[in-house]
């Protein structure tokens, strides 16, 4: 029997808030690029408490996916490309990988051509991912 975990709507909540902030990106790049680039070479503790949550969540996403595997809804696969790729890009940084240090330097560099089709596809994910979550919090509460 399929039915929806408590945490999941918020899981989606969650991820899709974290996307949209990045609204914060289209209005001042400088200091948007500067606090993250920050993070992320400064390793610090608020680096290890968003990307241990940010790992948490997807191997929790992850492991859901296969429990759940005779009775899955179609959007859980989320968990399994979406966590894949998100786990890959925190083990990348945290290892100090270089090409993916130049592709974080390409997304950052304020100056490039390809920066708001970049963040604009991150704030459209983040609100699909939103709007998904609010969704399935709808229909818990109905199945409830």
């Amino acid at each position: 029997m399929k039915r929806i975990f408590a945490w999941e709507p918020w899981f989606f909540i969650f991820f899709g808030v974290f996307h949209m902030h990045r609204i914060w990106a289209l209005v001042d790049r400088q200091s948007y690029a500067d606090f993250w680039m920050g993070i992320y070479e400064e390793k610090g503790v608020t680096y290890f408490i968003l990307m241990g949550l940010l790992a948490g969540l997807c191997i929790l996403g992850i492991v859901t996916f296969i429990r759940e595997r005779k009775a899955n809804y179609l959007w859980r696969w989320i968990y399994v490309f979406g966590g894949a790729y998100v786990l890959f890009d925190l083990f990348a940084i945290a290892i100090g990988l270089e090409i993916w240090k130049k592709l974080l330097s390409a997304m950052f560099d304020t100056t490039s051509a390809l920066w708001n089709p970049i963040w604009i596809f991150f704030i459209v994910l983040g609100c699909a991912v939103f709007v998904l979550g609010i969704r399935l919090l709808v229909i818990r509460k109905k199945e409830n």
